[in-house]
């Protein structure tokens, strides 16, 4: 039997050889960081780490471990603050912490559609949004990308469920902005529930980098907004923020909630400093505004010869080949700069491509040996 496992396990893993898309894992120290989601330098903040450690000392007498979920025996004082502390940020009612953003977007969809429900959803969101959506009871089907009129044609008359929107602030993968006041408008109008997944949005849009619903000033008019740590704040979970009616829902319902141990002591502090610096430290943020504009006037006044995506920090470089795409990266890597190649099927067949970030601690020397080095693989390639 194990032996009939064994060979399952083996042809999948062949397929993805003959593919040329079989993923490892690997380390890469001491490069020049254009591949992470750490856009404000806050995971390497001394002054985050010295109020984290500060706030331990403080807390010696409670248990560094979450030891249970959060109806059992994880919930604490301090989770309760951060919660609101969370709210108050995004001007919203409540928020509920999850373990991470992917146990986030996959317990609020699966938990909040149901059967005779419809949720519509952009092409390019997140593998999260997908499990969540997978999970479900309910029907769905996808509009084209940030494409308003598309989606409304999918949008049914005499419909006698619910219908949800699901849509990305910035798309991960494509470094481009999503459509969201006109999303909110003619959600209000169809009365359609919008989801938002603020991941990338979070510590890089708004005030204070308070995300895109913030900039737009539409946070009233989305029913769930989704806010991940582990991009920008440099530490690690997510929060749901919604109305209360939604939060005491998503604790009796919502099972990535009810059967997960709590987030440790360590980690909500972490997201506490986090946001705190958000308040109080602007530098990072106005960096990387500089750095963003840096590079977009580079490419605008030297035509570089490869199509580029994105509006910043994320970008990406169509490849067109897992090949082509693995080549550059294996060479951008050899000369100290961190790249990850980005490949089917994490994107669409042919659509594969390097992704690069810019963050608040590069700086325009290295942005400019990246685009050397990118033109210099891209006429070899081309």
């Amino acid at each position: 039997m194990e032996t009939n496992l064994n060979n399952r396990l083996v042809h999948f893993l062949s397929q993805r050889t003959a593919q040329d898309n079989l993923r490892s894992l690997k380390i890469n120290q001491g490069l020049i960081d254009f591949s992470s989601n750490d856009y404000l330098g806050f995971s390497r903040s001394a002054w985050i780490y010295q109020h984290i450690n500060e706030d331990i000392k403080q807390y010696q007498h409670l248990s560094k471990g979450a030891t249970g979920s959060r109806l059992l025996n994880g919930q604490t004082q301090q989770t309760d603050d951060l919660e609101n502390q969370i709210a108050a940020f995004h001007n919203g009612e409540t928020a509920i912490l999850f373990n991470s953003g992917f146990d986030a977007n996959m317990g609020l969809i699966s938990t909040l559609a149901q059967k005779g429900d419809l949720i519509i959803y952009d092409e390019l969101i997140h593998a999260s949004m997908h499990a969540g959506i997978k999970l479900s009871k309910a029907s769905s089907l996808s509009f084209k990308h940030n494409d308003l009129d598309d989606l409304k044609t999918k949008i049914p008359t005499d419909f006698g469920g619910q219908i949800f929107v699901l849509v990305e602030s910035i798309y991960s993968m494509e470094g481009d902005f999503s459509p969201l006041k006109e999303l909110c408008l003619f959600c209000e109008e169809k009365n359609i529930y919008l989801i938002l997944d603020e991941a990338h949005a979070l510590g890089i849009l708004g005030k204070k980098g308070r995300g895109m619903a913030n900039v737009e000033g539409v946070e009233d008019k989305i029913f769930a907004r989704v806010y991940t740590f582990g991009k920008a704040l440099g530490a690690h979970g997510a929060a749901v923020v919604g109305s209360r009616i939604l939060k005491d829902y998503l604790i009796n319902f919502c099972k990535p909630f009810i059967y997960s141990t709590a987030l440790d002591l360590h980690s909500i502090l972490s997201i506490k400093w986090g946001y705190k610096f958000l308040l109080n430290n602007e530098n990072q943020l106005i960096k990387l505004n500089k750095l963003n504009n840096y590079l977009n006037e580079r490419i605008i006044t030297n035509p570089a010869p490869f199509k580029m995506v994105g509006q910043g920090p994320i970008f990406g470089i169509y490849c067109a080949t897992n090949q082509k795409a693995k080549n550059i990266s294996r060479h951008l890597i050899s000369k100290g700069i961190d790249i990850r190649a980005i490949l089917y099927p994490t994107v669409p067949l042919g659509l594969e491509r390097l992704r690069f970030i810019i963050h608040s601690f590069n700086t325009k020397e290295e942005i400019d040996f990246l685009l050397d080095e990118l033109n210099i693989q891209s006429k070899l390639y081309n």
